[in-house]
Parts: C-alpha cells; structure tokens; sequence
C-alpha cells in the first residue's frame, strides 16, 4: 500500500515530497560512500565499521555545527547547493584540530515547506563537502515545519565522528617559545558572523547580483563562498611535521580561538602585516566602520585554521600543505608573554 496521509498534507505537512527528496538525494550520497559504510540511506540508523588495525587506543572525536544565518543569503539568491559544504566543513575543520580523520557525517534540515528540489541541491552540497573531507554522508534528517517556519526558510546542521589513535591526539605539551604558527587561507567570511554582515551590508534589500570591481565579483557571491575543508591537507601536514596545534579561526576570531591550542604562559604573537586578507573583509570594516579589534574578535580575516609547528618544521610543513592545494604561510611565532594572542 502506498504511504500517504490526506490529512497530515492538510496540516501543511507532505510526506511523499519527503520520500520524493530521499529519491532525488540518493545519487549525490552515493558519492560519499567509503570504505567502513554498511548502511544504504533511507534506514533509521547510519551503521559504520571503522578500521582500527594499527591502532592502540582508538579515540573517536565528535563535532557538531550549522550554517547560522548565513544561509539566509543562500535563500535570498535562490542558490542552496553549497550550504551544506559550510556545514560540514564547520563540523570536519574543527575535528581535525584533534588530529582525528572525519568518518562520517549526518545531516538535519528544518524546512517550512519541503521542496524535493531545494532539500536535494542542500544535501548536494553536504555530498560534496563530505567528498573533501574523506567522510561518508550515511544518513540525516528533514523535518517539515508549516506554521512555525516560512515556506522558503530552512535551517541546516550537522554533526560528524572522526577517529584518532590517543598517542596522535594534537596536544600542546610539546610547544615552546620560537613555534612558528601557520596561517591556513580561508576562502572568504567562511560561516560566522552572518548577522553582521547582514546588517552591514544590508542584504534584504541590497541587489546582491551587482558586480562589484573591489570583490571582481558579486557580493552575492562573496558571501555565498563556501568554507574551505582543511581536512586532507592538515593530514598530510601532520605526516610531514610534528604538529604541535591547530586552532580553526570560526566565531570570536583570533582571540576566542588561538588560545585554545596554547598552554599556559605562552603567547600567540601575530604580525598583522604578513596576514593576506580577502578584500571583502576591508569591505565590511569600512562600511560597517567596525574597529579592527571586532574584526580580528570576530572574523578569520583570511586565516581559517592556524597550524603550529617548530621552526625547524615549518618548510616541510609548508610543503605538505602546498601538495594538498593549501598555500600556507608563517603570521607570527610563539612567544613567552601573559596575553594569549597580541597583534603587531
């Protein structure tokens, strides 16, 4: 017997458009399939087998995160197939702070009204976030919500597991004054600090497809830059090199983050001058007039993860990280100081 209820459909709920958007997705999970997966989508639980020869004492790390409003500018461009890298990537980058490799990710869509299409293209993008990041998409969740979201609003979160053996967790017992910290480009805005942005550039109703020279694009599409996925690079930075911390630049910018791979009495000093910054950043500083330390408290201001390694590693570092397509650069060194990140 076909599944279907008239009367839930005149709630303002349509469970066969659910059905029809698990059909229009399967292609794209199909893409993430690795080995380890013994689940099929569709099921009530996401099964996978992790490989654990050679390790001594397995640890899996969990990570959890959304997009935040800055898939209210997905919306507004009616462009919603690259969302869903941004929440990977803010789940994967900060797992491989941990040193830990992503196995799988599970996906959950809040959607006032379910449009196979739209939910299809949101899970594409999580597809092809969890490609550059070497998991599997094995499962997820949409959830239709008339009368308590707008018919085109949505909301998108996630969570993923990774695995790391405990003698390979990145700990910072080893650092020292005289590390170099490594910056690792961002792409852009990347995801945090969509409500200022929003305000500032007043998105509801500024024509987000104008070309702007200063952006040699859109602002649209400036804003709508996906999250870069650190994953595979940090993995071959850390075979190179000894890492001894990584912080992944989200929200509370440098001040929030870089602490939290410092120990005790050592300083994260930063030359500003050697930072590339995107120009969109110095577009959103000068219109919304935001004081340089809101920025940097805020913003990754064109660095997405630093990396800490000592400075004997740091070519190799820097040559491993290259291989991967990411071109890391020195900002700073660590040194013996009672703040935990100074800008000079």
């Amino acid at each position: 017997m076909r599944s279907f209820s008239d009367s839930y459909r005149e709630a303002g709920v349509n469970i066969e458009a659910g059905y029809e958007g698990v059909r229009l997705m399967k292609d794209h999970v199909a893409r993430t399939q690795i080995a380890g997966v013994v689940s099929d989508i569709g099921g009530f639980g996401g099964l996978f087998a992790p490989d654990l020869k050679g390790m001594t004492e397995p640890v899996l790390v969990s990570g959890t995160d959304g997009v935040g409003t800055k898939q209210r500018i997905a919306q507004l461009l009616d462009k919603h197939d690259t969302v869903g890298i941004d929440c990977v990537a803010m789940c994967v980058n900060d797992i491989i702070c941990c040193g830990a490799q992503p196995l799988f990710f599970l996906d959950y869509i809040a959607i006032g009204k379910n449009e196979p299409e739209k939910v299809a293209a949101l899970v594409s993008g999580v597809a092809e976030g969890c490609v550059q990041a070497g998991c599997a998409l094995i499962g997820g969740e949409t959830a239709e919500h008339p009368g308590v979201m707008a018919a085109d609003d949505y909301d998108l979160a996630g969570f993923s597991v990774g695995l790391v053996d405990r003698p390979k967790v990145i700990d910072h017992s080893t650092m020292r004054a005289g590390d170099v910290i490594l910056a690792l480009p961002s792409s852009g805005i990347h995801s945090n600090g969509y409500s200022l942005v929003r305000k500032v550039f007043n998105v509801e109703r500024a024509n987000l497809n104008l070309y702007c020279d200063e952006l040699g694009r859109t602002l649209g599409e400036a804003l709508l830059e996906p999250t870069v996925i650190y994953v595979k690079p940090v993995l071959a930075c850390m075979k190179a090199a000894h890492v001894k911390g990584i912080s992944h630049i989200t929200g509370g910018g440098f001040f929030e983050n870089i602490p939290r791979c410092l120990p005790e009495g050592l300083t994260a000093k930063i030359e500003k001058a050697a930072i590339q910054t995107p120009p969109i950043f110095h577009m959103l500083q000068r219109q919304g007039r935001i004081p340089e330390h809101d920025m940097f408290n805020t913003y990754n201001m064109g660095v997405g993860m630093t990396v800490i390694v000592a400075k004997e590693d740091a070519d190799k570092a820097m040559a491993a990280l290259k291989a991967e397509g990411c071109g890391a650069y020195v900002i700073g060194e660590i040194v013996e100081s009672g703040e935990r990140v100074t800008l000079c």
